[in-house]
């Protein structure tokens, strides 16, 4: 999801090979230039709250991403949260100070950095498909939350969320970014909520005992592929963000307390489906799931902001592609966001569940040299 970030096409720029290309930037917020310590604080927490916002989206809110990728290993999935942790922190932090030391003003002026001007803005390219991918699950999780937590078809639930989508895009992304501001708090709250339910029932220990028969081999190489995901579709903030801010404390404050936020938030999902499997498997929902005993009021609370998380994140992703494809192609945006939204439901008709579990693996394995590039390039961040 976006949080406190617009997305806009800023023109055509000529390089020096005279190919025109598309240079977007992120709006962030006026962060204040003194040096000071108070003020570099309050930046790292900026930092920390766009972080865990642009990470923290449709899986991970509904459970689904946590029961893939952590979950279903048993106890080796929470060493796969510690792993998963220490490269949010440190690739993020590389990633930014990346940024800030080439002046990037987009993930592509980055990709170019790390694979070359050629490969660079194929790579931008793929993740610009890999972004309609992802918007096809965010739309196929609203569906699920509508029929499973609201009793209306999943149908129905795909074409009023799209019917939303559409009608918001047509007034810009101001009233999204409040609901960001309020949207992220929101699920640390609840998260904390969870934690104290899942320690006063029965299996709390679980996530400590819980034994399994996947391979170790995958249960390592699942933490990986979660970690190059996120991470390489995170560079649309991260990336002009560091830039934007360009001390160096900062930034690597600002991204020790996103990764271990991040981290905590899996860890307590973890927790919290460990005590509750395997039945809790069954739901396309699984934290939707464990809300139901929360009580109807706390549920009804927790499901809508599920689906808060789903449609900002889908509203930010589907902005951005179509201010891309604008400016790209010379159509117009509303038949480009059309267009857009019609792709992504056909995508949505394969259903939440499969489609997290086949495409996010695969876009995750995609990722592991983006991933590979970020770790061989100290020279690029300094560190």
């Amino acid at each position: 999801m976006c949080s406190g970030a617009a997305i806009r096409v800023i023109g055509p720029v000529i390089h020096a090979t005279g190919r025109p290309a598309i240079c977007v930037s992120v709006r962030l917020p006026n962060f204040p230039r003194d040096g000071g310590f108070v003020m570099r604080t309050f930046q790292a927490i900026q930092i920390a709250f766009t972080f865990i916002g642009t990470i923290v989206g449709a899986g991970f809110a509904t459970g689904q991403e946590v029961l893939q990728f952590f979950t279903r290993f048993g106890i080796w999935g929470t060493a796969g949260i510690l792993l998963s942790s220490v490269l949010f922190v440190w690739i993020g932090a590389r990633m930014m100070l990346a940024s800030a030391r080439i002046r990037a003003q987009s993930y592509e002026s980055l990709n170019q950095a790390l694979f070359g001007r050629r490969w660079g803005t194929w790579a931008s390219r793929f993740m610009l498909v890999v972004l309609i991918g992802v918007n096809a699950v965010m739309l196929a999780g609203a569906g699920s939350i509508f029929k499973e937590h609201f009793g209306i078809s999943y149908q129905t639930g795909l074409l009023v969320t799209i019917f939303l989508v559409f009608i918001l895009l047509k007034r810009g992304m101001n009233a999204v970014l409040a609901v960001n501001s309020i949207v992220v708090p929101a699920m640390l709250l609840f998260t904390l909520i969870i934690l104290w339910d899942t320690a006063h029932g029965p299996g709390a220990d679980r996530w400590l005992t819980m034994r399994t028969d996947a391979p170790q081999l995958a249960a390592w190489a699942s933490p990986l592929l979660y970690a190059a995901f996120n991470l390489s579709m995170a560079q649309a903030v991260l990336v002009p963000l560091g830039s934007r801010i360009k001390d160096r404390k900062t930034i690597i404050a600002g991204a020790w307390l996103g990764g271990v936020g991040i981290g905590a938030m899996l860890l307590v999902g973890h927790i919290a489906l460990s005590a509750r499997m395997p039945g809790i498997a069954q739901f396309d929902i699984p934290m939707g799931g464990i809300a139901r005993e929360l009580g109807s009021l706390l549920q009804w609370a927790y499901t809508f902001l599920i689906f808060a998380e789903i449609f900002t994140t889908l509203l930010c992703d589907i902005y951005g592609l179509t201010l891309q494809l604008s400016a790209r192609l010379g159509w117009p945006e509303q038949a480009i966001t059309a267009g857009l939204l019609a792709v992504c439901w056909a995508g949505s008709q394969i259903g939440f569940g499969p489609l997290l579990s086949t495409l996010y693996p695969l876009f995750g394995a995609l990722s592991l040299g983006w991933l590979y590039q970020m770790m061989r390039r100290p020279g690029l961040s300094g560190m």
